[in-house]
């Protein structure tokens, strides 16, 4: 695995096209290999299959919500951080507490203990339609809250060549960053269409016992995720 690392880290400072698609395998790495990444794997499964039997492209623009909102708060607490001269993505085990409390609460959701106004509702409601947009996206904010130090953990050999030829080279240090959010992106988005795909090809439906099944192996899964954000935060 270190090989791998090096490998692709001396990529980055290859020829343009190489450097993008080693990028591309970062962001890519940056979910499989991470534990608190991964997290968001099971959390966009299950929270698709909570909302029924829907269609692949809704799966799809769902995915693409959660994981654009991962990277939107991402960049801005990248940001904050950097103004106020911390250490990229350094937000202390507050965002740990808070992102937590929500992986408890979707978890338990799954898991059919608890309701959560913000997603329930009736599966052919044109709102329910537009609350499972809405959640999708603000999961994503508040999960990526968490992200903040592992997800620049991963970033920083990729930021490190952006940043340093970015004032000759602007181009090429932005297909960079774009190259890292695709492939990142991809993996969640992934995950959740191909969810869509399975249900429909199972033909389960809400009241499936197989994606019933799947919603609690899910919502397990978020809970775990919670607790090792709790220990990360106290350690």
């Amino acid at each position: 695995m270190e090989q791998l690392f090096t490998a692709l880290t001396n990529a980055l400072n290859s020829a343009p096209v190489i450097a993008v698609g080693a990028s591309f395998i970062w962001g890519i790495l940056s979910i499989i290999l991470s534990p608190c990444h991964l997290a968001s794997i099971p959390l966009i499964i299950g929270f698709i299959g909570s909302l029924g039997k829907t269609s692949v492209m809704r799966a799809f623009v769902l995915s693409l919500l959660f994981s654009s909102g991962i990277l939107t708060t991402i960049a801005g607490i990248g940001l904050v951080t950097a103004l106020l001269g911390r250490m990229l993505g350094d937000i202390g085990g507050y965002g740990n507490y808070l992102v937590a409390i929500i992986f408890f609460a979707v978890g338990f959701y799954l898991l059919g203990l608890i309701k959560l106004p913000f997603i329930s509702g009736g599966i052919n409601q044109p709102s329910f339609q537009r609350k499972g947009y809405w959640a999708s996206l603000i999961l994503g904010l508040v999960f990526g809250i968490a992200l903040g130090p592992c997800t620049f953990a991963y970033m920083m050999p990729m930021l490190g060549v952006a940043f340093s030829v970015a004032s000759t080279r602007f181009v090429f240090a932005t297909s960079l960053v774009i190259a890292y959010a695709a492939g990142h992106c991809g993996v969640i988005v992934l995950a959740g269409t191909f969810t869509e795909v399975v249900q429909k090809y199972l033909n389960w439906n809400e009241k499936s016992r197989g994606l019933d099944i799947l919603k609690k192996i899910c919502g397990l899964l978020v809970i775990s995720g919670g607790i090792y954000l709790l220990i990360t935060a106290n350690g």
